[in-house]
């Protein structure tokens, strides 16, 4: 288990320039226009105007199969040619929560086949999951997209396909923040 922290700040300056933010469902975050991605630690220290933290953890519901796909299929975050991101922080509502690990991972593969979906992406769109529900953070989940812009459309593609999941019925807040890096 990784358990690596990572502060992504909202501000005036910082490695990634907003594009475009869109708040999907819920309340949305205060203006900005960067966001910063930075390993740090528990302690509540950032200059900006929203700070959310996430945590690199174990994949949750990943069979071992399909964590060997993905590992010998996806890129690595950095990449030269990647210079549009995608941050999108979504909470599940307490309907999800309720659920059992076991029918939790039943919607997500079996009926939303969310990593089916995200493996016909790979290579060209790398990404990494931040948990945030167990370190009391207003989010559960922050996600990070990287991608070379002739890629956005494949990238728009597999957010659509996401969206109309079963999976997507228990999302109660989600904002889509575009970016460019700088």
């Amino acid at each position: 288990m990784n358990n690596t922290i990572f502060d992504f700040i909202g501000g005036t300056t910082g490695d990634w320039k907003i594009i475009k933010s869109t708040t999907l469902i819920g309340e949305s975050l205060p203006k900005v226009t960067h966001v910063d991605k930075i390993q740090s630690s528990l302690i509540n220290r950032f200059e900006g105007i929203w700070s959310l933290k996430g945590v690199i953890s174990n994949l949750r519901y990943t069979e071992k199969a399909e964590k060997d796909k993905l590992t010998a299929k996806q890129e690595d975050l950095g990449r030269k040619k990647a210079t549009y991101a995608a941050f999108i922080p979504i909470r599940k509502n307490e309907a999800w929560w309720n659920l059992a690990q076991d029918e939790r991972r039943q919607i997500m593969e079996k009926q939303s086949r969310h990593t089916h979906h995200g493996m016909q992406y790979l290579p060209a769109i790398a990404r990494q999951l931040f948990h945030s529900r167990d370190i009391d953070e207003p989010f559960d989940f922050l996600t990070w997209f990287e991608f070379a812009p002739e890629d956005e459309p494949a990238f728009n593609e597999l957010l659509s396909k996401l969206r109309q999941s079963e999976e997507w019925e228990f999302v109660d807040r989600e904002i889509d923040i575009r970016m460019v890096r700088v």
